[in-house]
């Protein structure tokens, strides 16, 4: 290869400093610098416009229901400003914490699953397929049987069992290094092993909590209120920034572990505190609304191809993960009837279908 071509494909493939992942790193195509990041203006736009879609959603999912309201219903009942009190009740107590749950979790997933998937280098490593979300459902199942039903005490057992079944699952995969293929294989054996112990535990536990926690488990956005949701938002959200402290290392790790440490990445520290911070991310989902499976699987991919990025993009995986929660609620609410399902019953049907999808398409490229 020549200097010049050599010049030329180095550039196309190393990030300049800044780069957020799921860029394309591409000459060609417009870049906007914000806090000192270079961003892909089609990431940009395609994110908003998945989260303009998804808060059309949302606005649908306050309207519909058995007392049924208007567009200016709505705007008024957000602001308690309905003539009715029913009007202000329906809209700011019973809907709205609803739609902003699956919003802000679904969000939470996105990233989630966007960070696993980079540093895993593989469309399968995110956490409900490597058992993080297992182990965090596990370390819930226990508080829930240990303490009862409270959300502090469910939240605070789901992220101490997310982050020991990362220690397990790191430790095992740990041979000079982390390899994203051994991680997720051990990370399904895990999850197996755990399934188990989860219906051991049930099966032990009185009816009432059994009952509590099987329902949990389904993943489920019924009846959840304000003092649950206030803290999971606030603590999603801040994980989620977490994460995009973490961009530009993480962009960098997608390039193989010897090209990020002579970029002066400190890889397995790095990808330590990565683990850490989107462990933590799906365990408060996970306490606030039970393991909700496939958004994290699938949000990452789907961003990534409406971008057109290279690599997966923590904003757009973001957008298309509150997207797809907040549609699938609206279908688990609204498409059996007066039967409401819950909305991990919708996402794993539909998570299944593009499972099967994606293992094609990757085995057509062995």
């Amino acid at each position: 290869m020549k200097t010049s071509q050599l010049a030329v494909h180095e550039r196309t493939l190393t990030p300049r400093p800044g780069t957020l992942p799921g860029e394309r790193i591409d000459f060609g195509r417009p870049m906007l610098r914000v806090f000192g990041f270079r961003l892909d203006i089609r990431v940009l736009v395609t994110a908003g416009i998945v989260a303009l879609l998804a808060l059309a959603c949302g606005f649908a999912g306050l309207m519909l229901g058995k007392f049924s309201l208007t567009p200016g219903e709505v705007f008024q009942g957000l602001f308690g400003l309905a003539e009715k009190n029913i009007v202000n009740t329906v809209v700011g107590e019973w809907r709205a914490p609803r739609v902003i749950a699956a919003i802000v979790l679904g969000a939470g997933l996105g990233v989630s699953g966007a960070v696993f998937q980079s540093l895993t280098r593989n469309p399968l490593g995110s956490p409900d397929i490597i058992g993080f979300s297992t182990g965090a459902y596990t370390g819930g199942i226990v508080t829930i049987i240990v303490f009862g039903t409270s959300f502090i005490s469910t939240a605070a057992g789901a992220i101490v069992g997310g982050l020991l079944t990362a220690v397990v699952v790191y430790l095992l995969t740990w041979k000079g290094g982390v390899q994203g293929f051994r991680l997720i294989i051990v990370g399904i054996a895990l999850t197996a092993m755990l399934n188990a112990f989860n219906t051991w535990l049930i099966l032990r536990a009185d009816l009432e909590l059994a009952m509590a926690a099987a329902t949990w488990g389904a993943g489920t956005l019924n009846g959840i209120g304000w003092s649950t949701i206030a803290p999971a938002a606030v603590a999603t959200i801040v994980l989620g920034l977490a994460c995009g402290l973490f961009a530009r290392d993480l962009g960098t790790l997608e390039l193989g572990d010897d090209t990020s440490k002579a970029l002066g990445v400190r890889n397995e520290p790095v990808r330590a505190a990565l683990i850490v911070v989107a462990v933590a991310l799906v365990a408060v989902v996970t306490a606030a609304a039970g393991p909700i499976a496939f958004v994290a699987l699938a949000a990452p991919q789907i961003g990534r191809r409406l971008a057109k990025a290279q690599g997966t993009s923590l904003l757009a995986s973001a957008a298309v993960g509150a997207l797809l929660l907040v549609a699938a609620d609206l279908i688990a609410q609204h498409a059996f009837g007066d039967l409401q399902l819950p909305v991990g019953v919708i996402t794993v049907s539909i998570g299944g279908i593009y499972l099967i999808w994606l293992l094609i398409q990757e085995a057509r490229k062995a």
